[in-house]
């Protein structure tokens, strides 16, 4: 086997390994977010919270601004992912305290959907391509997350990756979290490029031919 195809495999071979953990860890992810939606269908007012606070915040201003250049909408939207959610919610916690990126992220999904559940027409109109936008991101983050869990198990229980004592184990861990964090990476910039040209070329044609 090439290097070059043992580097594309690895990732794979690593969830592979753990798929029953990683079906979980997805299930946990695409739940809280989808109890943020239902949360937010519910209550009204948190969705309308969230947009006063993007509002306040200049994030709508920005987005505005960057809305005709969507390649640099693309950066904007990625550098978003990797800084703000994956690696504040997800990556540095687990570097620290095992485990900390599912119960942390598991909360930052849910704020996630209930500040995305559409309040309007054109919001929810912007749903239909933004969905796989969700897909494809929440996936990224799952993948995180799974990575995570595997730094977590391999630090407190090194036997698991075959190390003989815990620092060993952590490193280990850490390999395979590096692995999936390329897989991750991937996935936040396809999704950072749907999302981008999405919004910018399919979101009014939609609502012309609905609204």
């Amino acid at each position: 086997m090439t290097d070059h195809v043992r580097f594309y495999r690895k990732p794979f071979q690593i969830i592979r390994a753990d798929l029953r953990v990683f079906l979980i860890i997805n299930a946990i992810v695409f739940g809280f977010f989808i109890l943020g939606l239902v949360a937010a269908m519910v209550f009204p007012e948190l969705g309308a919270q969230k947009a006063a606070s993007l509002e306040a915040d200049g994030t709508n201003g920005m987005v505005r601004s960057l809305f005709e250049n969507p390649w640099l909408f693309a950066l904007v939207i990625l550098a978003v992912n990797l800084f703000s959610a994956a690696a504040a919610w997800i990556v540095l916690p687990s570097l620290i305290v095992p485990f900390a990126a599912i119960p942390l992220f598991a909360y930052k999904a849910f704020t996630l959907g209930s500040g995305l559940f559409p309040t309007t027409e054109m919001a929810a109109v912007g749903w239909i391509p933004h969905s796989l936008t969700a897909l494809i991101e929440f996936h990224a983050y799952s993948i995180l997350v799974f990575g995570a869990y595997l730094l977590g198990r391999s630090w407190l229980r090194p036997a698991t990756i075959g190390a003989p004592t815990r620092r060993q184990g952590y490193l280990r861990g850490l390999g395979q979290f590096g692995w999936l964090g390329l897989l991750a990476l991937g996935w936040f910039i396809v999704g950072a490029i749907w999302e981008a040209y999405s919004l910018r070329y399919l979101v009014h044609p939609l609502s012309e031919l609905l609204l």
